[in-house]
């Protein structure tokens, strides 16, 4: 019996394309939503919009798009995008993301001796390594101290004489095998040797804590150099101490940072420094940062190897939830040493999914042609090759060969110089599967279009997009904004589509008092307006007029608030006493000024005024002084500084308004003028500025507008020849189908 094969139902027919049902209605359930995703586009619709898509991306093809060097490069960096989920167990990626953040909840301390082994050391040398670990173990077992062994046997140096010490640690923080022991390990249980790429180790945990989170603090360093005297070590403490004694008398942290701090990246903003958890810094510095209870708080001096520093906490931030870190979790578990769990778990699943042939013959024959240089990362090797591994099959994948010279020619790229121990057996044996795991892969992502419709279906829905932006590029977009006597055309084609309604300029003034608005009126007469705000007064002994600790600190302060308000100015008024000379004055505000230009305020946001002694006040000690006035050039500054008067309250509002917009504006005759009325409880006061009858807009002002819908004209003339061209073919009778 012949078993007949029945044709996939056709909806659309686009020239000698056609598009049949299924492939249709899977586009139109995924993009059935239009831009705004709230207005659902019908079936009927859909099929115009699709049939407008496809046209377009025919005559991309037609004009040649599709086979450019640029599309083709743009084409293979999205398939590689696309392929990434499909190249990796999603299942196994997730377990460890969880199992990660599960551990970061917790803060390990273990200890740990090394005993030291190449990764491609021979069968026997590692076998001997594992030993002489177990040796130790056994050792530990008959009542030997651990700390003991740790010093006198491990071969990392950096922790053996602390007893293999290496602190308290989280996840990511260590490599992948010898985390997931300490974290399974009970408090002081001892492991069974654990491989690593530096050799075997013992590992001891020995302490647990919840996490910390992170800490961010700022810091003063005094800086101690590895060569430092006795003198140098003296003099470092002595200008640490005179930091904190600053401190101690409540003079700004950023300013002693300044002063006293070494550390030139973070001296001038106030020594911040980035966020950290548990094990980024040195474990004294951890200590006593997370020791900080309250954000404000300052610690004691304190020396580590860099020197002596001062801590102020901050911010303490407890560990995020796990839908913010799971990206970036994610990411980690595919770059650290769990990747290699994942490669090879891959590696495995397509060994099971693919005919795989390795030649075992071949492959002893290539690797006797691979000498002891290989070590060094020297190899090379003649070409043509012998005549028993030229072009011979080393192995093959659904019967595709790969060669010996491909093995040889990846071998030679991917060689480097190996550590001292390394054998040369397992050194070929490691470089053949990395080559055949690559291949592998390779060819699982060449074939991912035809096992997974899915794929399939986003490549040409990618390939679509990329070739749809180039054509409507060269046919709609680029000529729309080059052709501009097109533009002009259109625009008196159609110049009554381009209304301007009558508008306003005005600034209205709402308050809940008489008294107030006549306030708002009168300090809207002047600009930049003066608010009600002052900083507070630098004050000087007689004849001086160099700047102290605290007139510095008092200057800061005045930055700050300039620095977080942009439209403010100061006016900077420098006073003598009566027995001052007028250069006294002229000093203080200079020098005045030129500290608030060395943090950061321009000269053209400082008004500079000197009164001498021409301006005494009654209290005769506070003649000898720079005193400053804060103006702002925002009509909301001004707004915020007559609401704190306490007398109502007033709002400030200034634009270009049309009919229906504002219901003052809307009350007022439309002249340039000011005028006061009361409207909905509100005392109000209007000024316009200016008034502009309704009229057509300009070619100027409307060219944004007409080049847009110049754009959709040249569109719809565009895809009317091309429907000319494609014959475009609706099967009414399926979308009923659909429909029902």
């Amino acid at each position: 019996m012949v078993q007949t094969v029945v044709a996939e139902p056709v909806i659309l027919t686009i020239g000698n394309q056609k598009i049949t049902t299924e492939e249709l209605f899977q586009s139109f359930t995924k993009n059935q939503f239009s831009a705004d995703t709230v207005k659902q586009t019908t079936l009927a619709e859909y099929v115009e919009l699709y049939a407008n898509l496809k046209l377009k991306v025919m005559a991309a093809q037609r004009q040649g798009h599709d086979t450019t060097a640029a599309f083709r490069e743009e084409m293979e960096s999205y398939r590689q995008q696309l392929a990434q989920p499909y190249l990796s167990d999603k299942t196994l990626i997730e377990n460890l993301v969880a199992e990660a953040y599960q551990r970061m909840g917790e803060e390990v301390r273990a200890s740990h001796i090394l005993v030291p082994v190449a990764a491609e050391a021979t069968p026997a040398d590692t076998l001997a390594a594992y030993r002489a670990a177990l040796a130790l173990r056994g050792r530990m077992e008959g009542g030997e101290s651990f700390e003991e062994l740790a010093q006198r046997f491990s071969k990392d140096r950096a922790t053996a004489d602390k007893g293999g010490d290496l602190g308290f640690f989280t996840a990511f923080q260590t490599v992948y095998p010898f985390e997931s022991v300490a974290y399974k390990m009970g408090k002081g249980q001892i492991s069974m040797p654990v491989r690593t790429q530096s050799g075997f180790h013992l590992i001891k945990t020995t302490d647990r804590r919840p996490s910390r989170g992170k800490v961010q603090v700022a810091h003063v360093l005094v800086s101690i150099t590895a060569n430092a005297t006795e003198e140098g070590k003296l003099a470092a403490k002595r200008k640490i101490e005179e930091a904190y004694g600053h401190l101690e008398q409540r003079e700004a942290f950023e300013i002693v940072c300044r002063d006293y701090s070494d550390d030139a990246t973070t001296k001038n903003n106030g020594g911040v420094l980035t966020q950290f958890g548990t094990g980024r810094m040195v474990p004294i510095f951890e200590e006593m940062a997370f020791g900080l209870a309250n954000v404000g708080d300052i610690s004691l001096p304190f020396q580590t190897n860099y020197g002596w520093h001062i801590l102020k906490l901050l911010a303490k931030k407890p560990i995020e939830s796990f839908e913010e870190l799971a990206p970036v979790l994610r990411q980690k578990v595919t770059n650290d040493s769990r990747s290699e769990l994942v490669k090879e778990h891959l590696s495995q699943k397509l060994k099971k999914g693919y005919k795989v042939e390795e030649q075992s013959l071949t492959q002893e024959l290539a690797f006797n042609q691979m000498d002891s240089t290989l070590l060094k990362g020297t190899w090379k090797y003649k070409e043509p090759l012998a005549a028993n591994l030229e072009n011979k099959v080393l192995f093959s994948i659904d019967n595709k060969p790969f060669t010996v010279n491909q093995f040889f020619e990846y071998a030679k790229n991917r060689q480097e110089p190996r550590p001292a121990g390394s054998a040369l057996a397992e050194v070929q044996k490691r470089l053949y599967k990395r080559f055949l795991d690559k291949q592998l892969t390779a060819y699982e992502e060449a074939h991912l279009a035809k096992k997974y419709p899915e794929f399939r279906a986003l490549l040409t829905e990618v390939s679509d997009g990329v070739l749809l932006s180039q054509v409507m590029e060269a046919n709609v977009w680029g000529p729309s904004m080059t052709d501009s006597l097109g533009q002009l055309a259109f625009y008196n084609k159609n110049k009554q589509k381009y209304q301007q309604p009558a508008r306003a300029t005005a600034t209205i003034i709402t308050t809940t008092s008489d008294s107030l608005l006549q306030r708002a009126q009168e300090s809207m007469r002047t600009k930049p307006y003066q608010l009600r705000r002052k900083g507070n007064d630098l004050l000087f002994d007689p004849q001086t007029t160099y700047l102290t600790n605290k007139h510095r600190e008092a200057l800061f302060e005045v930055a700050m608030v300039l620095l977080r308000n942009e439209s403010y100015i100061v006016e900077v008024s420098a006073y003598g006493g009566k027995n001052e000379s007028d250069s006294v004055s002229t000093a203080r505000l200079r020098n005045a000024v030129k500290a608030l230009n060395s943090n950061g305020i321009p000269l053209v946001r400082i008004v500079e005024k000197d009164y001498g002694k021409f301006r005494p006040v009654a209290a005769l000690n506070r003649n000898s002084r720079v005193s400053f006035q804060y103006f702002s050039t925002h009509k909301k500054d001004l707004e915020k500084s007559l609401n704190a008067l306490q007398m109502g309250t007033v709002n400030i509002e200034t634009g270009v308004f049309v009919k229906g917009a504002n219901p003052y504006v809307d009350a007022v005759n439309w002249k340039v003028g000011n005028q006061t009325l009361k409207l909905n409880g509100k005392n109000v006061w209007v000024e316009m500025s200016k008034v502009e009858a309704a009229r057509v807009k300009t070619f100027a002002e409307a060219r944004g507008a007409v080049i847009n819908d110049f754009q959709q004209q040249l569109e719809r003339d565009w895809l009317a020849k091309l429907r000319r061209e494609f014959a475009v073919k609706i099967n009414e009778e399926e979308i009923k189908k659909l429909v029902k």
